[in-house]
């Protein structure tokens, strides 16, 4: 490959709005750069690249079909669903994702949401604007009981770069840890305890989910599980939208059983019909624990990194081979 390589952004939006720059990327090849791309465009506006990169443009195998110059797919994300791996790997393209990226940045989102419900910042704030604490009687005021996390138990599911991450954050404000994965963990930090899913699951005050969705776990927040929980157990999910029964959690949270902070859907954009949308006792961002600025910058510095790679013979991150 030449520096005439055509490289072509098919959705770059999310990744960069414009407070970052492409000129490194630029600089590898002739590149074009396209906010959103709709699937009636994707082939179209790939025909004559090299090389290809997308976050949620779906490249299927009857796309990559109709792309004969295509030699290699980066995925910006670090999930790879998107492309038909083996439909790209009959017809010798590389794929390559970008792993880690920003834990810490999705790690700071838990306890964002963990914090909103046992602090209530964003209520009482309003409620000063309000007014009411000019109007109190007294030299403070709270709107209901605000909670301590220091000696609670967190339950966290996934000890990947993530999910270490929170555990390292909830030791720090003197939490104890359940911890969940597929295989019994041993050698683990002080405070940290492996448990099996029952019982995380009864003697957490906070959950968070840190697994990829697969079949097996598809749904695992559900009524079932739900019923074991403690009352009052904050459920947070920055992980996979699928791994909750939104309807189940609906149901628990508007009876007052659990709290819940989400910041992944079971369908993103949400259906205006998703039961959580009108949920109490829940907060919902929307999948933006990803996207700070610097979680952003390192996303797109590995990215190019990786294509960098790939012109040189010397392939990284690749998810296909």
């Amino acid at each position: 490959m030449t520096n005439k390589t055509k490289i072509v952004v098919l959705d770059g939006f999310t990744l960069n709005p414009g407070d970052l720059s492409w000129a490194p990327l630029q600089q590898l090849g002739e590149l074009t750069v396209y906010d959103r791309t709709s699937a009636a465009d994707t082939v179209a506006r790939a025909q004559d690249a090299e090389i290809v990169l997308a976050n949620k443009t779906l490249m299927g195998a009857d796309v990559l079909a109709q792309l004969p110059k295509l030699r290699y797919v980066g995925v910006l994300a670090t999930g790879y669903n998107v492309v038909d791996l083996a439909a790209a790997k009959a017809r010798d393209i590389v794929v390559t994702n970008v792993p880690g990226y920003g834990p810490d940045a999705v790690a700071q989102m838990v306890f964002a949401h963990l914090l909103h419900h046992t602090q209530q910042v964003a209520a009482h704030h309003q409620a000063v604007v309000n007014g009411m604490w000019q109007n109190s009687i007294d030299f403070c005021f709270t709107l209901s009981p605000l909670t301590s996390l220091a000696g609670k138990t967190m339950g966290v599911v996934g000890y990947g770069d993530i999910g270490s991450r929170v555990v390292n954050i909830a030791l720090a404000l003197g939490m104890k840890v359940l911890l969940n994965t597929r295989t019994e963990r041993k050698n683990l930090p002080t405070g940290v305890t492996w448990a099996p899913l029952d019982q995380l699951y009864r003697e957490s005050h906070a959950i968070s989910l840190h697994c990829p969705l697969t079949d097996a776990n598809a749904g695992m927040i559900n009524r079932d599980t739900l019923a074991l929980m403690r009352d009052g157990c904050i459920i947070i999910n920055t992980a996979r939208g699928g791994l909750v029964d939104e309807a189940a959690l609906a149901e628990a949270l508007n009876a007052g059983k659990v709290r819940a902070g989400v910041d992944v859907l079971s369908t993103e954009p949400p259906k205006a019909d998703n039961p959580l949308l009108t949920a109490a006792n829940i907060s919902i961002t929307p999948h933006s624990a990803w996207a700070t600025t610097e979680a952003r910058q390192n996303l797109l510095n590995i990215a190019i990194n990786n294509v960098q790679a790939f012109m040189d013979g010397k392939v990284v991150n690749c998810v296909n081979r």
